[in-house]
């Protein structure tokens, strides 16, 4: 079964990353993905891996040992976890909540804390941080968000503007560093109109953005885009919640 699920997650990674033929790199992200999505830490999570479809995304990142990765607003730690076991113990997983979002999951900042006071996932350091402007203790290899890159334009975040996080992000990263947003996607032309009230975002005002800030685009996944979203309706609506059409962008800081 191990070793079916490994030839599954190195002919996902080759088609997330364009590839004919997985590279020797991209047989060793898929062995880490692998194992981390094995983690016995992950039992009460993997029924959403169906929906979430982490090896997809997590190969995105192509994240290694001994790397600093931050999880932007971890809710219940779903990705923390598997970041944690693909950094190991010379590696270091920050999940951060910004204050005014930790005001609204402060059930969630207590299962992180648990998590990470735990010898299991020792690695994990959780922040709560003032307002809303990103920090990090450390420079970053990776920042990773998931459906929250729109709620920097929204009043109960303070409206810090999405560009303004991504400039954050961008100063905060290694050169080289890869910045991965996933988000609910908006309507073509509606740009940050539907942020507050749709909880979406356009794709190509994400790339705009990003792009200001100085990253280079250099990988999508498209594995959560649904054709049958109306993107018309919030993202909490019975009638698409859990099954909204997203977009998975993945931005790299040049070296110079």
């Amino acid at each position: 079964m191990r070793n079916t699920v490994k030839a599954l997650t190195i002919s996902v990674l080759a088609a997330v990353l364009g590839a004919a033929a997985p590279s020797s790199a991209d047989r060793v992200t898929a062995a880490l993905v692998t194992r981390a999505l094995a983690d016995p830490g992950r039992t009460a999570q993997r029924a959403a891996d169906a929906r979430r479809h982490p090896a997809e995304l997590v190969a995105l990142a192509q994240l290694r040992p001994g790397q600093r990765v931050l999880d932007l607003i971890p809710g219940d730690g779903y990705w923390s976890r598997i970041f944690s076991k693909i950094v190991g113990a010379s590696g270091r997983v920050y999940a951060v909540w910004p204050e005014p979002y930790a005001k609204l999951a402060a059930r969630n900042v207590e299962q992180l804390r648990t998590m990470s006071a735990s010898k299991d996932y020792a690695n994990v350091t959780t922040l709560v941080q003032t307002g809303a402007a990103l920090q990090a203790p450390e420079a970053l290899d990776a920042i990773w968000t998931v459906q929250n890159y729109h709620d920097y334009n929204d009043p109960f975040m303070g409206s810090p503007g999405s560009l303004s996080f991504a400039r954050s992000a961008y100063a905060l990263l290694k050169p080289g560093g890869i910045f991965v947003v996933v988000d609910h996607a908006a309507a073509m032309g509606h740009g940050l109109k539907d942020t507050d009230k749709l909880h979406r975002i356009e794709r190509e005002t994400v790339i705009r953005e990003a792009r200001a800030a100085g990253f280079a685009l250099v990988g999508e996944s498209t594995i959560l885009r649904n054709p049958r979203d109306p993107l018309s309706i919030a993202v909490f609506d019975p009638a698409i919640r859990g099954h909204t059409s997203q977009f998975a962008l993945k931005f790299r800081k040049p070296l110079r």
